[in-house]
This record gives C-alpha cells, structure tokens and sequence, in this order.
C-alpha cells in the first residue's frame, strides 16, 4: 500500500512557481543567450530589454533550479540546459515547453472548466499557430526516432506490405516502421499543414519513394486504398467517444481481410485512477481541447468489437491494443 504525503509534499504539489520561472526563461530564450558564454544579469537584461533587478531574481532561481550556474556575477547554462534549452543545439526541446507556456491561460481557467464541465478553448494551439505546431512536430519527432523501430519490432509486421498512419504528424512511426520492414510502404494522412513537417523528415529519412503524403482530415475524407495495417498513434485522446468509434469504423474498411489496427495512446485503467501520468494528462485534455478525452482500455476495445475486429487484444498495458479484420 502506497504511503500517504507529508505536508511538505503537498505544499510541493501546490507550488507552481518553479514551472512557471522554466517557462518564462524558455520564452525569453536565455539559455540561447548564454549558449556557451558567461554573463551578468545587467548584460542580459540589456540584450532582452529587461529591468536587471527583476531578471537577477529569475536568473538566480534556475540558479536552485539547478538549470544555471553562477559564479561571482556571472551566469553560464548547465550541461542539461546546453543540451536541450539552447535553440542552435540539435537536441533543442525548448519548442514543446512554449507549446505549455501557451496553454498556461487555459490552465488558469481550470476551475470554470471543472463547473461547467466546458473547454475554455475552441481550436486547439496547432490549429491556432501552425508555426509552433510544426516546431513541437519536430521535436516529438526526435524524440519518437528513439522509440519508433523498437514499436515497429514488436508488433512482428513481417508479411504486412502496406501500412496506413493515420494521423501520423511527422511520419516519424511510417519513417521508422519502413526503416524496420524493407518490404512495407507506407501512407501518412494528416492535415495538409502538418504534412509539410512530414515532408521534411521523409526527405531527411531518403524514403520519398516508399512513404506517400495523403493530406485531408480523417474525420470527413476518404482514406485512400486498402492497407494491411492501420496506425493510429496518439489521435483518439483528441476527440469524443463517437468520433472515435466511427474513425475506427470508417478505417476497418480501408483494412484488407486479415488486416490489423494498431491503437497506441494513453489509456487509463479500469479504475480511472492509473497510470498516475496519464490522469494528469486526462486532465490537460479537459482543459486544452474542446472535445478530448483520455479513455480506458475497455472503451477502445468496445469501439473496435463494434466495428467488427476480432482478436482484440490489450498488447501493451494501458498502451497499444490491437485487433484483427476477419
């Protein structure tokens, strides 16, 4: 049985203001200001048009954040913070902490949205600010080349010769399950503005001929031909119930008999309250998209059954579920 908090660690829990000091110095873009130099607080306030006072606090906050070091006046970035805070870095992951910096406003509205049980927001950021969407693109899709060919191997495509990712962002899934099957060739579909992003990492990748570019949205247009094998990677927590079950619907037609669909996502169990990751994420979904949702297992299983997949089955705890079109 777990132990309970202390009250030390609830008021850890309480404090945001760590959070919201890594933001700020992210949106200010210090780290890239110091990238390899050291500096005073007044030299970066007159770089970022600051007041030096003001600055000194933050600065010397990532300072116990562990983020900065100091030494007599003069700040220089961390070995962490050269990494992946400093936009020349390659490892730069910077964009997706904007992207929560930018959804700082809908947060603040949680209590209105747990009242009325309504999004604050209408269109969700990507739709918003495309440019961030593809910068966040992008990172997701270095971090997903880590993760990527290890899925591809366990899930045993060998024999599968056309894979469909539905929504698949970057193509960093399509890239890597290509990468990993010689034989496969694989379909992207996804709005037409986040398929320049995938664009770019095909290239990258030297897989143009094998990866094809369907742009469109899933909900409402066609999905091309039949495929042997349907991703869906981290799309159903962004919809309702019913646009989900008629997605899966709508995707075990273009299947060919025999074909699987493969569901990778965030689910919750069968008590709500696990993964402890995933119910905090349940509830940026409330309060960051009009109509998601983090469901359980049980609820894609039904959707699944309802279309008419058999052998459907949990592959991966509160992960990835498969089923098979008879």
């Amino acid at each position: 049985m777990p132990r309970e908090l202390s009250l030390a660690e609830i008021f850890q829990l309480g404090y945001y203001w760590e959070t919201k000091i890594l933001l700020t110095a992210v949106k200010l873009d210090l780290f890239s200001l110091l990238a390899e130099k050291q500096l005073a607080a007044l030299e970066l306030a007159q770089r970022i048009h600051a007041d030096e006072r003001a600055l000194g606090l933050l600065l010397n906050a990532l300072v116990a954040m562990r983020v900065l070091t100091k030494e007599a006046d003069r700040f220089s970035n961390t070995d962490v913070a050269r990494t992946h805070l400093v936009k020349a870095s390659p490892q730069y992951v910077g964009h997706l902490l904007l992207l929560h910096d930018a959804e700082w406003n809908n947060w603040g509205k949680l209590e209105e949205t747990i009242r009325t049980g309504r999004s604050p927001v209408k269109r969700h950021l990507f739709e918003t600010d495309p440019e961030l969407g593809a910068n966040v693109l992008s990172v997701l899709h270095r971090i997903g080349q880590q993760s990527g060919p290890a899925l591809a191997k366990r899930l045993e495509l060998g024999g599968a010769k056309t894979l469909l990712d539905l929504g698949g962002g970057a193509g960093t899934n399509a890239i890597a399950f290509c990468q990993v099957y010689p034989e496969l060739v694989a379909t992207v579909f996804d709005l037409p503005q986040t398929l320049k992003t995938a664009e770019r990492t095909v290239k990258e990748a030297g897989l143009e001929g094998r990866i094809t570019l369907f742009p469109g949205d899933f909900n409402r247009d066609p999905l091309g031909g039949l495929y042997d094998v349907a991703l869906m990677s981290d799309i159903l927590h962004y919809q309702d119930s019913n646009a989900n079950a008629a997605l899966v619907k709508k995707t075990f037609v273009h299947l060919n008999a025999g074909g699987r669909l493969v569901v990778k996502d965030r689910f919750l169990d069968e008590s709500g309250a696990s993964p402890a990751w995933t119910t905090a994420f349940a509830v940026h979904i409330l309060v960051n998209t009009e109509r998601g949702c983090c469901y359980s297992v049980a609820d894609a299983q039904g959707w699944m059954a309802e279309a008419g997949f058999r052998s459907v089955v949990e592959l991966e705890q509160t992960a990835v579920i498969q089923g098979i079109k008879p």
